[in-house]
């Protein structure tokens, strides 16, 4: 199993110099992959730009978008754009396309929240065909770049339920979840949902499988921080549910974040990606020592295997 990082835009304080700090560490370590999610009422950077700059500023990590909450955007536009984060990654663009749940972004752009499942269908099979080179209306010139990879980059799916699992089976290459605490039963279940889904859509083989939760590792006091983090992130759900939700957030330590793993590794799943609570570059140093020493673990027993 893949460990991806996201980079810590959701966390106050996030600016140039941790932004050049987190990319040349992410590419440097032991992971898969650097993303970051996208809010509009909150105060983190735009997933677009940010990519952008995250594509030239790595080499060797896929650069994901996870998620692109697609009924904010036009496919024109918004194929335009990702296929450029393509070209300019070299291919290591992947592209998560979700509904995001927070009417406070659709209405702040005059967008309806209405009908926004089958937005994101719309969405993810006019992206597929404007990166095979469709023209958007008859007689128009194709929308370019051309991406990396003919046909565009992996299509993943933000697909949380059943409802909107069996959708993401018509259209995805796989799901990318998320999990508030990262507990392994949950994370199997999420797993378990997304090959029933792609089994009944009479899919050929199993679907890509991914996931994350929060962490924050180092500091003085990283429950604190990852809980106060958790609160703040999550107030869209309003401030009582918010901070109940965030006193089950746990993974502050290096054998917590090792524990998690091993149990998205059991679930089956292909990448794991941990989002830091925290732009302390501390964090990051720690993570990256979580993982090899899990990694080593896990090359070893599958030789002594």
């Amino acid at each position: 199993m893949d460990v991806g990082v996201a980079l810590p835009t959701m966390a106050k304080g996030f600016d140039r110099q941790t932004f050049l700090a987190w990319c040349t560490g992410i590419d440097h370590g032991p992971f898969s992959s650097i993303s970051t999610g996208e809010r509009i009422t909150f105060f983190n950077p735009e997933l677009i730009t940010t990519l952008s700059a995250a594509a030239v500023l790595t080499e060797r990590v896929d650069v994901m978008a996870n998620i692109v909450v697609a009924p904010l955007h036009r496919s024109s536009m918004l194929a335009k754009q990702l296929a450029t984060i393509d070209v300019l990654s070299h291919g290591r663009l992947v592209v998560g396309l979700g509904v995001g749940g927070r009417p406070h972004d659709y209405e702040s752009l005059g967008i309806s929240f209405e009908r926004r499942h089958q937005r994101v269908d719309d969405v993810a099979r006019e992206l597929r065909s404007l990166w095979a080179g469709q023209p958007p209306f008859e007689g128009a010139d194709p929308v370019g770049p051309s991406t990396v990879t003919p046909g565009g980059p992996r299509l993943l799916s933000g697909a949380m339920g059943p409802k909107a699992l069996a959708r993401a089976a018509q259209w995805a290459d796989g799901v990318n979840g998320f999990s508030i605490t990262g507990s392994e039963q949950e994370l199997k279940s999420q797993a378990e949902m997304a090959r029933g889904a792609w089994k009944s859509a009479q899919r050929e083989g199993e679907p890509w499988l991914g996931s994350g939760t929060f962490c924050v590792l180092g500091g003085s006091d990283p429950l604190r921080t990852l809980q106060e983090f958790g609160a703040t992130y999550l107030n869209f759900f309003g401030d009582e549910v918010a901070r109940s939700l965030a006193k089950t957030l746990e993974i502050a330590s290096p054998d917590s974040l090792i524990n998690v793993l091993n149990g998205a590794e059991r679930a089956g799943l292909k990448e794991f990606t941990v989002v830091p609570g925290t732009w302390d570059l501390e964090c990051l140093e720690m993570m990256n020592d979580a993982v090899a020493s899990w990694s080593k673990s896990t090359s070893r027993e599958e030789q002594d295997g």
